[in-house]
């Protein structure tokens, strides 16, 4: 049952950071492991935007694909991801984007999952391990490509 948890400062508004983690379109361009990534529906409900999305995940020739539900809630500057079908048992994955000064926030992410299967855990665990151990790292260097690189923080 791998569970991530990672506060990182980066030198980007949070309004930007929500920005780009809400883009959950552009991930196969960046994010890693994420091979492709498909948009199922999307609704509005008060001040949320609830997105199911199609993500496949691999690396070499071991690819596979889940559901889940992305909660978009800008007002509170939370992304919450929740897991609707798939290899999973549970996977759970939650960003909240906290201001520190104009041009700086630091960022929360937790990911908490459990494959259903003994054999695919052990295939694909290690992967998925290395590769979500990075995810913070590769939003900073994707908002620093899009909006121009950070100052050191």
């Amino acid at each position: 049952m791998p569970h991530f948890k990672k506060a990182h400062l980066v030198g980007h508004p949070a309004s930007d950071m929500f920005d780009l983690v809400s883009d959950i379109e552009k991930y196969p361009e960046f994010v890693p492991l994420c091979q492709a990534l498909k948009i199922r529906s999307t609704r509005q409900k008060g001040d949320r935007e609830i997105v199911v999305a199609d993500m496949t995940a691999g690396y070499k020739a071991v690819r596979e694909s889940f559901t889940c539900q992305v909660v978009l809630n800008r007002a509170t500057s939370e992304i919450v991801v929740s897991y609707i079908d798939g290899p999973f048992k549970y996977l759970e994955n939650k960003w909240h984007f906290e201001p520190v000064e104009e041009h700086t926030c630091t960022v929360h992410f937790s990911l908490d999952y459990e494959f259903k299967n003994r054999m695919l855990a052990m295939l694909m665990g290690s992967m998925f391990d290395r590769a979500f151990a990075h995810f913070t790292q590769a939003f900073e260097e994707r908002a620093d490509a899009l909006y121009g690189r950070a100052e050191a923080v």
